[in-house]
């Protein structure tokens, strides 16, 4: 445990990551992907993970079970609208759960209720407290249930207030107040959390859901627990919908690094895990992390001026007021070359903040030494791209047998790849105005005679993992099927990593489609469900 967490810590930090976090346009996670994150945040030591919403697919409903049954020592959190079929479906992943934690939620604003849902209060009174009293039965006494008021803070007061009265009597144990679209200010959300804790906490747990639509999702945070909230919600580098989430590293450190402005309040957060679950979230994903992001940012303990780089030296409190080593970072350096040996790699790997052995060591350690072989320095970026890769890699339905590419000065390019698609073996060559354009579109001929879609690359970046001249290239690519358009379309993250940028480039392309592929036959699984249910194709809802 981290020397900062406490062992009586009284704030309750509820991970929406997994959830609101993935709903990131362009940052969906496969089942695996999650699996390791979660793994993550139970190293992180966080009080809930919110594992998703397991009515909006069978591969949400697969990773929300899969996290409950795995999880142990942390809270499992699944949402669930105020609507037959969602509580079900959630109830049922949960059941598995040590600890399940059922959160269910409807919008309380005029806005919203007449435009959205089209409905009354009287009606989002009723629903609310007919799903939170049927959660309260089917998981126990002893399950946390959680009522959140979509879009609380443009809600008129007196029905918010009466809309939790019923959450309670109907047997909800935490009430969240999200501020939906990041409409509040800190002074006014204190003063509304307050109010709600002044008339409800000592019944319930108060909690918050901040968005940062005004960059002020942090501010609204800590506000809110001086005011008495003692549930947090956050993501890691302050993913989510829109401008994101409450950011998770943000939220603790600033709780741990002003005591006097929080006094006798503390999380159990393994602080020393934030920057390890920073870089995973953030290469799954494909969000880099902006270089002068609070506490994760590449800046955020880099001095460049003279003058604060002499203070630094000094005493490092002179510029830093929290040391990198809280968070995970580390103030040595071990060098790994060719002919470093696994108990050095181990070590350095732990200093990263991932403690692997046995046949993963030796997996990895095969790979860094191939890597040395053809780098003159493997750095720490080079280790944990090489990790972090490796963690989440499946069997693939789309599987690379072998490429081959010509491309002069001027001219076209000629591409030929090799593909196994499911049980058929495909070989095709095409023209492009460059390598990677010549593969990608053999690729796509591929990819689209046995499946009947092709990838449409929708974003590809390219950066160097490390410096100098024998860099690993990262490739990140964003593609969509070439039967969906529009803003429901399912977007993929897809990533390569190699010395040889055109192999990084086919790889990330394999990736996203793979996962297009798994998607499909997800929403197949969900079409097939709902007919067999009795209903229309067209009335099968999608995530909102």
């Amino acid at each position: 445990m981290s020397e900062h967490a406490s062992a009586d810590a009284n704030v309750r930090i509820f991970d929406t990551t997994l959830r609101d976090g993935e709903q990131a346009p362009g940052a969906g996670l496969t089942v695996a992907e999650k699996i390791e994150v979660a793994r993550q945040l139970v190293r992180l030591n966080v009080d809930v993970i919110e594992a998703g919403f397991p009515a909006s697919s069978p591969g949400e409903f697969e990773a929300v079970q899969t996290i409950a049954r795995e999880t142990k020592g942390v809270a499992v959190a699944a949402l669930a609208r105020c609507k037959d079929g969602d509580p079900q479906r959630a109830v049922e992943a949960l059941r598995v759960a040590e600890r399940p934690h059922l959160h269910v939620f409807i919008a309380s604003s005029d806005i919203h209720l007449k435009h959205k849902l089209r409905i009354s209060r009287d009606e989002a009174l009723l629903a609310a407290s007919k799903w939170i009293a049927y959660g309260r039965k089917a998981l126990g006494p002893d399950a946390e249930i959680e009522f959140s008021a979509e879009d609380a803070t443009r809600t008129d007061i007196d029905f918010l207030m009466k809309l939790y009265e019923a959450a309670v009597d109907a047997g909800a144990s935490t009430l969240n107040i999200p501020d939906t679209v990041g409409y509040a200010i800190p002074v006014e959300f204190g003063k509304l959390v307050g109010r709600v804790v002044d008339r409800f906490g000592l019944a319930a747990t108060v909690s918050v859901h901040c968005h940062n639509d005004l960059g002020l999702a942090t501010a609204n945070t800590l506000a809110a627990l001086q005011n008495g909230a003692r549930q947090l919600e956050v993501c890691v580098n302050g993913l989510g919908e829109r401008a994101g989430n409450a950011s998770l590293e943000e939220v603790v450190m600033g709780i741990r690094t002003r005591p006097t402005q929080f006094p006798n309040l503390s999380t159990r957060v393994v602080s020393e895990q934030i920057t390890a679950a920073s870089r995973l979230v953030s290469y799954l994903t494909g969000f880099a992390v902006q270089p002068n992001k609070a506490i994760v940012g590449g800046n955020a303990f880099a001095h460049e001026s003279g003058i604060h780089q002499d203070g630094v030296i000094k005493n490092p409190l002179t510029y830093e007021i929290m040391t990198p080593q809280s968070v995970g970072l580390s103030g040595s350096q071990l060098t790994i070359g060719k002919l470093s040996g696994r108990r050095g790699l181990q070590g350095k790997l732990r200093e990263l903040g991932h403690d692997v052995q046995g046949e993963a060591l030796d997996a990895i350690y095969a790979q860094v030494i191939a890597l040395a072989d053809v780098k003159k320095d493997v750095t720490d970026a080079d280790i944990l791209a090489i990790v972090e890769q490796g963690a989440t890699e499946t069997a693939q339905a789309i599987c690379l047998q072998g490429w081959s590419v010509t491309s002069s000065h001027g001219g076209r390019a000629m591409g030929m790849i090799s593909l196994k698609i499911g049980d058929e073996s495909r070989a095709v060559e095409a023209t492009g105005n460059g390598p990677v354009d010549a593969l990608y579109g053999a690729i796509d001929q591929a990819v689209e005679a046995v499946l009947g879609w092709k990838p449409v690359l929708a974003e590809y970046e390219i950066k160097a993992v490390s410096a100098g001249e024998d860099a690993q290239g990262q490739v990140v690519v964003r593609v969509r099927r070439s039967t969906e358009e529009g803003r429901d379309a399912f977007v993929a993250t897809g990533h390569g990593l190699s010395t040889n940028i055109i192999e990084a480039s086919v790889a990330a392309y394999l990736a996203g489609a793979e996962k297009l592929q798994q998607d499909a036959i997800a929403k197949s699984k969900l079409l097939e469900a709902a007919l067999a249910a009795g209903e229309q194709p067209e009335k099968v809802e999608k995530l909102p």
